[in-house]
């Protein structure tokens, strides 16, 4: 198993969301009911798994083993991610400012649940494909089997923080329900 497989597969289940995201956001937009809590739930996943688990990963793990095996950390790919990383966080949280707003009743924060979630879906699909199709692949490339055991240890070691509290199925049954929900509002 590579370093990238795990944050691979984990793509694919934000990917998902996003997908959930997009489709509720296109509904808001198209003066469609959908409840407010959508934008804060798909906030509440953003914030625990994707940025929670996912981040902490890449961030506290894989890009650290990639620097030491001579990644450049300014300037280059990493740096890139981190960036888009801290953009993907602002989003996030003016969508979910703008999500209790119009939970409150303030109807012209619909425009800003819709902007910032959009904004947030084209942010990281662009993002996923970049790690999956540029920085893995470096980093499956300069990663040593002696720093992989390592990073996997890291990985277990975040995993294992979340499952004292089942944060990891929470956010899974989490996606699940908001893909549900996001199939009625297209129909």
């Amino acid at each position: 198993m590579q370093a990238t497989d795990i944050l691979m597969q984990e793509h694919r289940v934000i990917e998902r969301v996003l997908d959930a995201l997009e489709t509720a956001a296109v509904a808001l937009e198209r003066a469609r009911p959908v409840r407010p809590a959508f934008f804060l739930e798909a906030a509440d996943f953003i914030a625990g798994f994707a940025d929670g688990c996912h981040h902490r990963k890449e961030e506290g793990v894989l890009f650290g083993a990639m620097i030491d095996s001579g990644a450049p950390r300014n300037g280059g790919a990493i740096d890139m991610m981190l960036e888009e990383h801290e953009q993907g966080r602002a989003l996030t949280r003016a969508m979910r400012d703008g999500a209790r707003r119009l939970g409150e009743g303030d109807l012209d924060a619909a425009r800003v649940v819709v902007s910032n979630a959009r904004r947030y879906v084209a942010l990281l699909r662009d993002h996923i494909a970049k790690e999956d199709e540029m920085l893995f692949p470096m980093a499956d490339e300069i990663i040593t089997p002696q720093q992989l055991a390592a990073v996997l240890h890291g990985y277990q070691q975040i995993e294992q923080q979340d499952a004292g509290d089942g944060a990891h199925e929470r956010f899974l049954a989490l996606a699940a329900s908001l893909e549900t929900e996001a199939r009625t509002l297209a129909s």
